[in-house]
């Protein structure tokens, strides 16, 4: 009995000795490990970071406690040279099953969560952020094979397939000219389900039924900015750019999974969104011309809600073309269809610009008489007067009519200067910051200032061609995207959700953009950025005490390989960063003090390296 009594000792004392072995090896390879370590394991390490709570990130595993997470964020770009803070000196890499990951927008969350979520209203695909303990804390790889994106405007009609190795839509939408398969690229002929033939022809004509001047849609710089909901691959979008017309192209992670992916490695502005339960993350009255093609959005369920928000988001006198069976087709339920929405739209005051063949075009009013007219009691009713029509962070939609404001409604329209005067030209609703026109123009001549000095800086770096989709996580009032007006690039204008709402500035402007929160991830596909300009951004969520780890790690997931990320910021923040350069795998290529303006800004100029995994690698070969 002794010697089994032993024989039990040693047995305990050998796996004990294991479990210290295999911790020892986690640690070296979480804080010395190499990036090109094996990632096909499958395993679960690579994902939840709990380990690395001390980095003091959610993204890293930091205890869900609010006063601790917000003592040490507190102090994060305060910290001495002296102090020894714990930096990793590699982040570990996310398994290559994640090389698609958008973090709110991720089903197989929604799945292990058993999120309760109503399917019919579009629920599941909206945002639905991990909590903290579920967050990733790992750099995602870049698929086997994937090389530096086609530039501008080549990409517009192809890309290289390795870089988004989905081929399902080219099959799919093979009559309609989606996309096609050559090689080593995925070719855009420029179809959609309604134009096969071509949406520069479709755009056209959409001009021709309006009466627009030389068949051009923009109408001599009238209208300029566009909502195409459900876009697929963002090809009418696409078109309009040689218009001088801007569309946000919208879809959801749906069936036709990555058309948004392959409409921004198109180079076509496009963000990930549904029509579902949330308002769009855009202000009111920022919209001339919402657009439906095929889009297959029941328009009459809840009572027109989803109508209702478009009618929220265009201009006055703005237009709805809407290409569908129900404005053509003659059988008994697309003739149902359209009788329903022809007296829901006239209930909202719309009425028909145009009709002709397979598309007909709404358009709104210009002021508010109509919706006073109406008989007592008809529905849909006017907002409430307390209702706030440009607050839209996880707002809910309603089903009401926003009526214009006094201004709108005495103008008779937004009061904008056409295209390209708009951009410089300050917008009336500048008014509502309590900015004046002045403060406007100085703030223009600025950043003009401040971009011409970037681009000095990036010069070494950079060509024509290199930079294309472009984010400004902290936009104010557009400046910044307003100084690249002459480059071959453009901006996603990004406004702080807790800030002052100048997004509408924004899109008085004829620029596009949105509202988030940087505590959070982006709604968009992993590289899809070729350059993040981030002014004070750390400093903002520092105050919120938010993680500054978990942004850098969410930066690196937006941007492109061999992409550039510009900081301006205190120099604690800078100081900050340089940390994990390494860990990060980016490079910086210059820091310098900011001569624009007195104070404490300095602007940090990155470059993202090129990486691999060891799978990648494997399959190259």
């Amino acid at each position: 009995m002794s010697r089994g009594r032993s024989d039990g000792s040693q047995k305990k004392r050998l796996v004990a000795s294991i479990c210290v072995v295999a911790v020892f090896l986690g640690f070296l390879y979480v804080y010395g490990g190499s990036i090109f370590g094996s990632q096909n394991s499958g395993s679960s390490a690579l994902e939840y970071g709990r380990s690395l709570k001390r980095l003091g990130s959610s993204y890293l595993g930091a205890e869900d406690d609010t006063d601790g997470k917000q003592d040490e964020s507190s102090s994060s770009f305060r910290q001495g040279d002296g102090e020894d803070k714990l930096v990793p000196k590699s982040f570990p890499v996310c398994d290559d099953r994640h090389s698609e990951l958008i973090p709110c927008l991720d089903r197989h969350l929604i799945y292990q969560m058993r999120m309760k979520l109503d399917l019919s209203v579009m629920e599941h695909y909206e945002r639905h952020c991990p909590p903290a303990e579920r967050r990733y804390n790992c750099l995602i790889p870049p698929p086997s094979r994937y090389k530096v994106p086609i530039k501008w405007p080549q990409s517009r009609d192809e890309v290289w397939k390795a870089n988004i190795p989905h081929t399902h839509l080219a099959h799919e939408k093979s009559d309609q000219n989606w996309m096609v398969v050559k090689g080593e690229k995925i070719v855009f002929p420029g179809g959609g389900t309604h134009f096969h033939y071509g949406a520069d022809k479709y755009i056209a004509s959409i001009a021709n039924m309006l009466n627009f001047s030389n068949n051009n849609l923009n109408n001599e710089g009238r209208l300029r900015t566009v909502l195409d909901v459900g876009c697929g691959v963002a090809s009418f979008g696409a078109y309009l750019l040689s218009s001088d017309i801007i569309a946000m192209s919208l879809a959801p992670n749906d069936v036709h999974q990555n058309q948004i992916q392959f409409a921004l490695e198109r180079g076509i502005p496009a963000y990930l969104g549904v029509l579902g339960t949330k308002r769009l993350p855009y202000p009111s009255r920022s919209f001339e011309l919402a657009h439906c093609s095929r889009c297959r959005i029941d328009w009459l369920q809840r009572d027109g809600i989803l109508l209702l928000e478009l009618d929220r988001l265009l201009r006055p006198g703005g237009y709805f073309a809407y290409s569908s069976p129900e404005a053509y087709a003659q059988d008994e339920e697309d003739l149902r269809i359209w009788r329903e929405m022809s007296d829901l739209v006239g209930r909202m005051c719309w009425k028909i610009a145009a009709k002709k063949n397979q598309t007909v075009v709404w358009q709104k009013p210009l002021t508010n008489d109509c919706y006073i007219e109406r008989e007592p009691g008809t529905r849909p009713p006017l907002c409430q007067s307390d209702d706030d029509p440009d607050a839209v962070w996880g707002v809910n939609m309603e089903a009401c009519i926003t009526p214009y404001s006094d201004h709108d409604n005495k103008a008779k329209g937004s009061g904008l200067a056409p295209w390209p005067a708009r951009l410089t030209s300050p917008p009336p609703r500048l008014a509502d910051f309590g900015y004046s026109n002045e403060m406007f123009e100085k703030d223009t001549e600025l950043w003009q200032r401040r971009v011409e000095k970037y681009w000095d800086l990036l010069s070494p770096k950079i060509s024509s061609n290199t930079l294309r989709n472009i984010m400004d996580m902290e936009a104010n009032m557009g400046s910044f995207a307003a100084a690249l007006r002459d480059k071959n690039v453009w901006v996603m204008n990004v406004v702080p959700q807790d800030g002052l709402n100048t997004l509408k500035v924004i899109y008085d402007r004829g620029l596009i953009g949105t509202t988030h929160d940087w505590c959070e991830a982006f709604s968009t596909y992993p590289r899809t950025y070729d350059l993040l300009h981030a002014w004070t951004v750390f400093s903002d969520i520092e105050k919120k005490g938010c993680s500054p780890e978990d942004l850098l790690i969410e930066m690196d997931r937006v941007l492109r390989p061999t992409g550039f990320v510009i900081i301006r910021d205190k120099q604690p923040v800078i100081d900050f960063i340089k940390k994990y350069l390494s860990a990060l795998h980016w490079e910086a290529i210059d820091s310098s003090s900011d001569s624009v303006q007195d104070g404490d800004e300095v602007v940090f100029i990155i470059q993202k390296k090129m990486w691999l995994t060891s799978e990648s690698f494997r399959d190259t070969e």
